[in-house]
């Protein structure tokens, strides 16, 4: 079964700012909880990832996928589709930025469709989805927010 979800927040930081944190996708590791590896198979002509491959540690497993990336409504949009993926079948998402009623705020939406390739308990599922909309917005904004690492 497809689970979907669709999650926003409001960050201080501009869209172009929140377009270069989503798209630096080598640095995932840094700021993702779950993130242990995130490597860029393959750039469009821009130089921007358009395929990358991706470990992730959650919840006493390891999994590892491959996503596609459109940047075609950059720097308001990035999108992806999976491609390939040892636990799930689909992993389809896109995140989009637009300015806030606020100056120098922009809201994100976080979208995702999720269908994993085994079966799991709901308690077990339930948890999986919030550990991935802690990563995908407070992570994100946490970082966002406390600017690049030293």
């Amino acid at each position: 079964m497809i689970d979907e979800m669709t999650m926003t927040t409001v960050v201080t930081a501009s869209p172009e700012d929140c377009y270069a944190l989503i798209s630096d996708i080598e640095q995932y590791p840094e700021w993702a909880t779950d993130v242990s590896s995130a490597t860029v198979i393959e750039s469009d002509p821009d130089g921007r990832a358009a395929q990358a491959s991706f470990r992730v540690e959650a919840l006493g497993r390891s999994a590892r996928y491959t996503l596609a990336y459109d940047h075609g409504g950059a720097p308001h949009r990035l999108s992806w589709k999976l491609v390939d993926g040892d636990v799930v079948k689909q992993l389809d998402g896109r995140y989009e930025f637009n300015p806030a009623a606020e100056p120098g705020r922009t809201e994100v939406l976080y979208q995702l469709a999720l269908e994993l390739a085994v079966p799991l308990p709901g308690f077990v599922k339930r948890r999986a989805e919030r550990r991935i909309a802690h990563t995908a917005l407070a992570d994100f904004a946490a970082r966002l927010e406390s600017g690049p690492a030293s």
